[in-house]
């Protein structure tokens, strides 16, 4: 099969493997502060829209964060009231991290702060906002 009507076999099991690395990271990340979850979600249904679209119809149907997907992927962005819980919940981990990180290292801590920063400014100016 050339590039052109598709990526080969073997493009397609690693595209299927790195989708479900994603996926695994993103179930880690339910439970790990700091860890995202959507991005590793979005990251897995790009691999598997180019390699299995079993898995991506799986990840598109999924109750939990199907319909969220499928508006991203429709339109390239996200509610506000989803930029805010993603902005609210990750400005939650970072706190928590930084009160932790600074009795071991204040470097450490203020790392955290200012990746936490890019991340809102990213969330904020260059993720689209989309209606309900």
């Amino acid at each position: 099969m050339s590039e052109a009507n598709g990526p080969s076999t073997a493009k397609r099991v690693i595209y299927v493997g790195i989708g479900w690395c994603a996926v695994a990271l993103a179930f880690a990340g339910v439970f790990v502060p700091g860890l995202p979850v959507t991005i590793f979600v979005i990251i897995a249904a790009w691999f598997f829209a180019r390699s299995s679209p079993r898995f991506e119809n799986y990840l598109l149907t999924n109750r939990f964060f199907g319909s969220r997907l499928r508006r991203f992927r429709d339109s390239g962005g996200m509610t506000r009231s989803a930029k805010l819980a993603a902005i609210a919940s990750m400005w939650t981990a970072i706190a928590i991290s930084s009160v932790l990180l600074a009795s071991v290292s204040i470097a450490a801590s203020l790392i955290t702060i200012a990746l936490g920063i890019v991340g809102t400014l990213t969330i904020m100016l260059k993720v689209r906002t989309v209606s309900d």
